[in-house]
């Protein structure tokens, strides 16, 4: 379902990309080129600061926003999802918030008031807010990150992880494929 705020913004999807009719995108949202975003997904721009503006929610090209994540940003700050970034089943990224390129966040995974450097890797039910996680760092599953200094102990992606990442991508590219021939069959 594609919706107004409250403030009148109404979202922007290119014709390329693939919404789930049970998926619900409100408010200053960009949807780029290519774009998967799954059944039950909601990504809703609606809150202002405090002169009454926001920013936007884009959500870059070839990324994929699966099963049950929701996007939503505070005080009208903003999110940014790179190009050719995945988003796990029912994730959370809550601005404001930038995730950079080639990201991979992994199931059940929260992200709150960060930033996620590009090649980066962010495994299953991990949390990770108020810190930037530099370029092609790997955080591993149930971390908890919550400054500069807990990235310490992180290490680098690495090929195998990097791998697993592309084929996800490479995966749901295919996905909008198939559900834009099929999107009149339902």
């Amino acid at each position: 379902m594609i919706r107004r705020n409250p403030t009148g913004h109404l979202p922007v999807v290119h014709d390329t990309a693939f919404v789930d009719p049970t998926a619900i995108l409100c408010g200053k949202v960009i949807v780029e080129e290519n774009v998967f975003i799954g059944p039950y997904a909601v990504i809703r721009a609606d809150e202002v600061d405090e002169q009454g503006d926001m920013e936007p929610i884009i959500i870059g090209a070839n990324s994929n926003i699966q099963d049950g994540v929701v996007i939503h940003c505070k005080a009208g700050g903003g999110v940014t999802i790179g190009r050719g970034t995945s988003i796990a089943h029912r994730s959370i990224v809550h601005g404001p918030c930038i995730v950079g390129d080639d990201v991979f966040v992994g199931f059940n995974s929260v992200l709150f008031n960060c930033m996620v450097g590009s090649h980066s890797v962010i495994r299953h039910n991990s949390v990770v807010e108020g810190c930037e996680v530099p370029h092609s760092f790997y955080v591993p599953s149930t971390a908890n990150i919550k400054s500069n200094q807990d990235l310490d102990t992180i290490e680098r992606v690495t090929p195998d992880v990097a791998s697993f990442s592309e084929s996800v991508i490479q995966a749901n590219k295919e996905l909008v494929k198939g559900y834009k021939r099929i999107r009149n069959e339902f």
